[in-house]
């Protein structure tokens, strides 16, 4: 019986799944590559590094690309024809340097490897990149800048032999751009390139009214939309980097910015509402017009139709028709002439499936070449629901999990993590051929940079095969995209899900927005602190530990990334001052209640300081506030363009000023005291009634 090559056999014994196991010297990687043929214990790594690009423009791109993520690192780097130095050398699968390449290291380079796949080797003396294509070069490139880590005497190489190759053709990032952020095109760019360091090939820009149109130019908001400069230069900055802009413009629902202006009265399903109506002619002449402009600034063969949670369907114009069909027949039969009114040469379209999935009898009425996919953003033991009605009808689908960052002061990673794990597990069995990691800014103040570490699991767990460990993510994400040595960032990031735990536990909810704004003294608020104080202490705990962390974490040199730094301390912020909030307003709440008890003689300006004068409660809850909107700002000014920001520091302003009148009206009654030792009731102080009945419950 003939052996098999070695470098099979090895792969066997050191698969992305195992390898952890089998070699302790295994480098921590996002994503794992797919065989890590050989992993030497890493080294001291000290060498001027060149890059030889050859003639290829793309390969020259990807080295200069390379070669300046090293500068920022503080080595030594340039891209020269040169082999001086630590060279690293890149070379087309088909060529007889890179025959002899793999001939020499007893390597295949396998037709699965051909559309995007790499074989990396590195030693003391170099590296090879060698792949068919540019993409292949490209993402060797990348993996190579995760295997030099640490910075000046501290750096080390990893010394490896890789043969990788992505599992899923389409690996996407979803930005929503319409429900309050809207980037600049400065951290787009930032967007794009970040993703394309791990393997994403897909950026979707999500669209409901910001993109502005030619033809329907009242749509879009002053100030908050992308134009069709903006697009084609992001467009161009983005093929560099092999990624596509795959624009999704509804159409059908979530259009209610253009449905609210009267102009547009005679196609809304309901008088400024969210859906256009089927049945009205000038639906899809309006549809057809947006998508006219679209598929002259997107270049892309991909294009999203949108088409989810149509929720108002039936309930105005199109009542009639829903009353003798039902709505599967008026919804698919409305989807198929979308596609019949936009469709263009070499363009496929994808829709979102959550409405079609639940008429499984009626999706072959659909086009064949439709792409159907499939979301849900919580974790579940199976998906398979979301993709078989699509599957059975001969249709392509993607999934699309979700990085759990909407409506949140902070992303809840635990259950971002355990829901793309398993979508892109049970969609890779499934037969999925791409993905669409979203995220989303339902609440209107959501922080892209907060995002990275879901984004990234995502881009590993659609390259990598099966189901990803999210326990080696976990490990090598510090270390991958912040460039820390030290594990602090890591475990911040377990502290903050373990901050988001405890809050959930209570069942007040896991570190929604919404407690993060709520008034403790409003009947909704004591209702939410009677079961969130009990866990408070210990969410608050893991909080500020995180900050300890970041603190630390910060004092290495050539540590990168440092604007998502800011930003996760702005989540550890904002998850502690929700914590303290409600334990602060308690015990304003208790002891106002104490020192306003019928009959009381002995209460004196000490005790009526500790609720207000310097370092006061109140003014501790006025300070909460104010640090933490100055905070959000500042991530807010980092990415996004000044549209919308207003919306979102209203909310702490008008925070920051109940209880400054709660401050001024406490500072009234201590001078009111003293003049006549006399303090009005609890409840005429603002305390709840319901605190004030049922009793001051003593605490010291």
């Amino acid at each position: 019986m003939r052996p098999l090559p070695l470098s099979l056999a090895l792969a066997l014994l050191c698969s992305a799944g195992s390898l952890g196991a089998q070699n302790p010297n295994a480098p921590r990687l996002i994503p794992i590559p797919r065989e890590i043929v050989r992993a030497d214990a890493p080294a001291r790594f000290t060498a001027e590094i060149t890059v030889g690009a050859g003639a290829d423009a793309d390969d020259r791109f990807a080295a200069q690309d390379f070669a300046a993520a090293m500068t920022a690192r503080g080595f030594k780097a340039d891209v020269s024809s040169s082999d001086r130095g630590w060279h690293v050398t890149l070379l087309r699968a088909g060529s007889d340097a890179a025959r002899r390449v793999l001939e020499r290291e007893n390597l295949q380079f396998t037709p699965a490897m051909e559309a995007e796949g790499y074989v990396l080797i590195t030693s003391a003396e170099g590296a090879t990149v060698i792949g068919a294509n540019a993409v292949g070069v490209f993402y060797g490139l990348q993996t190579l800048k995760q295997l030099i880590t640490g910075a000046g005497n501290g750096a080390q190489l990893h010394r490896v032999a890789v043969r990788d190759w992505p599992a899923m053709k389409h690996r996407g990032v979803q930005d929503d751009i319409s429900r309050g952020p809207v980037p600049t095109l400065e951290y787009q760019k930032r967007q794009v390139r970040i993703a394309a360091a791990f393997k994403i090939n897909i950026f979707s820009i999500y669209f409901e009214h910001t993109l502005a149109f030619n033809s329907h130019p009242i749509i879009a908001p002053p100030g908050g939309a992308m134009s069709h400069d903006d697009v084609r230069e992001l467009v161009a900055f983005a093929r560099s980097y092999h990624v596509t802009i795959l624009p999704q413009q509804q159409t059908f629902g979530h259009l209610h910015h253009a449905l609210k202006l009267d102009i547009y009265a005679d196609v809304a399903e309901q008088p400024h509402g969210h859906v256009l109506a089927p049945g009205v002619p000038r639906s899809l002449e309006i549809v057809r017009e947006i998508y006219a402009e679209l598929d002259s600034l997107f270049p892309s063969p991909l294009v999203h139709l949108g088409a989810d949670e149509t929720f108002e369907l039936g309930l105005g114009r199109t009542k009639p028709a829903v009353d003798a069909q039902t709505i599967g027949p008026v919804y698919l039969d409305y989807v198929r002439r979308t596609v019949e009114t936009v469709r263009q040469p070499g363009k496929r379209y994808l829709f979102w499936g959550d409405i079609a999935m639940n008429h499984p009898e009626l999706v072959s009425r659909l086009p064949k070449d439709l792409i159907a996919v499939g979301w849900d953003y919580w974790s579940r033991s199976n998906f398979d629901r979301y993709l078989k009605p699509f599957r059975d009808a001969g249709m392509e689908t993607w999934i699309a999990p979700g990085v759990n960052n909407w409506n949140r002061i902070w992303p809840q990673t635990s259950q971002a993590l355990a829901n793309i794990q398993g979508f892109a597990r049970d969609g890779q069995r499934g037969g999925a051929t791409g993905m669409i990691n979203t995220t989303w800014d339902d609440n209107g103040d959501a922080i892209y940079e907060q995002n990275w570490h879901g984004i990234a699991f995502g881009a590993a767990a659609a390259w990598q095969a099966g189901e990803s460990d999210t326990t080696a993510f976990k490990r090598a994400f510090g270390s991958v995209f912040y460039g820390d040595t030290t594990g602090k960032i890591d475990r911040a990031y377990a502290h903050l899900a373990s901050s988001h735990e405890a809050i959930g536990r209570s069942g007040a909810g896991d570190g929604l927005a919404y407690l993060f704004f709520l008034d403790p003294w409003t009947s909704e608020g004591v209702f939410e602190s009677a079961r969130l104080l009990p866990v408070l202490q210990q969410a608050r705990i893991h909080a500020e530990s995180a900050l300890v962390l970041i603190a630390q974490a910060r004092r290495q040199a050539h540590l990168r990334e440092l604007t998502a730094l800011d930003a996760m301390e702005l989540g550890a912020r904002r998850l502690d001052w929700l914590g303290m909030k409600f334990q602060l307003a308690d015990e304003i709440a208790q002891r106002t209640i104490r020192a306003t008890t019928p009959g009381r003689t002995d209460v004196d300006w000490k005790e009526l300081s500790e609720l207000t004068g310097i370092n006061g409660r109140l003014q501790d809850m006025r300070d909460g506030f104010v640090l933490t909107r100055e905070l959000f700002e500042r991530s807010w000014r980092a990415e996004n363009r000044p549209y919308w920001l207003q919306n979102n520091l209203a909310r702490y302003d008008a925070e920051i000023i109940t209880w400054v009148r709660r401050m001024a009206r406490m500072d009234q009654v201590r001078r009111q005291h003293a003049r006549t030792r006399t303090i009005p009731s609890a409840v005429e102080l603002g305390v709840p009634a319901a605190l004030v009945q049922s009793g001051a419950r003593a605490r010291p």
